[in-house]
Formats: structure tokens, sequence, C-alpha cells
């Protein structure tokens, strides 16, 4: 079966105008990377070899929780700070209110889940490789302005 069959049967055709709910959508699209240019490898953290670190962010109390362009931007900032690669951002607008999305990335991905009525978003920033997730943060605090930022810190993939 091609690759074209395959996403064809998960509902992506390539080809074919996208058959999502009317949705309000964002995407960015780079071309592949060379194997190279890549920074997927696995890296050596605080003594501990892993595929690489698994931020979980809560904001409270938080702005700007359900304006898209402002989400997206802050995204794509977070990626260039960090020195990630951005492969494809897709966020949706849920009515009345809230934005999930996703950042996806060379190096793993960034997702967004927010609740602008209660202040509060939820974030997964995990990235391998040279890429420093830890960066998001800041970008993160001043993009929000949040009364309160959580940060959990996962190494994923040790053992390995």
């Amino acid at each position: 079966m091609s690759t074209h069959s395959a996403l064809f049967k998960l509902g992506m055709d390539l080809e074919a105008p996208s058959t999502t709910h009317a949705e309000e959508q964002t995407h960015f699209v780079r071309d592949a990377v060379s194997a190279d240019e890549r920074k997927d490898h696995f890296v050596v953290k605080n003594g501990v070899k892993c595929a690489g670190t698994h931020l979980i962010i809560d904001l409270h109390d938080a702005e700007n929780l359900d304006d898209l362009e402002h989400i997206e931007k802050t995204l794509v900032q977070c990626v260039e700070t960090a020195g990630a690669t951005l492969l494809h951002i897709h966020l949706h607008r849920f009515e009345p209110n809230g934005i999930s999305g996703v950042a996806v990335l060379a190096e793993s991905h960034i997702s967004i889940h927010s609740w602008p009525e209660n202040g509060y978003a939820a974030l997964d920033v995990f990235m391998c490789g040279d890429a420093v997730p830890e960066s998001c943060i800041e970008v993160l605090r001043t993009a929000f302005n949040p009364r309160s930022l959580v940060v959990e810190e996962i190494l994923r993939g040790t053992g390995v």
C-alpha cells in the first residue's frame, strides 16, 4: 500500500481538500529536513541518557487564551527560541471559546489546550536532540502573563 493510500484511509488525502469540520485552522509546513539537519537524537541530561525532555506546563489566571493569532505566534516563538525545527502547526478554535492545537516538530511537539473562561491553559513541550524546551517557559510567561506557571519535567525514553 502506498503512503498516499494509507493517508487517504486515515482521512488525510494529500491531494483532496480537507474534510475536517468547518473550523478555523492555521497551517505552517516546512520541507523535510535532511538526516544531517535533524536534531532527533538521544541526549544526556543530568547524567541520564534519554530521548528528550517533556515539560508539562499549567498556566493559571492567564491572558490571551482565546486569541488564535497570538497563540500561533507564541508557538512559533517557542520553537525558534528552543532551537527546534517547525514542521506543521494546526490550531482549532472551539465555540464559544477555547483553542487546542499542536506544533509538530522534527524534535517532537508543543501542544496547547486553553479554557479562557477559567484563565487556564495546559501545554506539553516535548523536545529531543539539541533543542532546549526549557527556553519556552519565559516565552509562555511573557505571552500569557499567568498569575501562576507550574512546570513538571519528565525525561522520556530513559533506560532505552
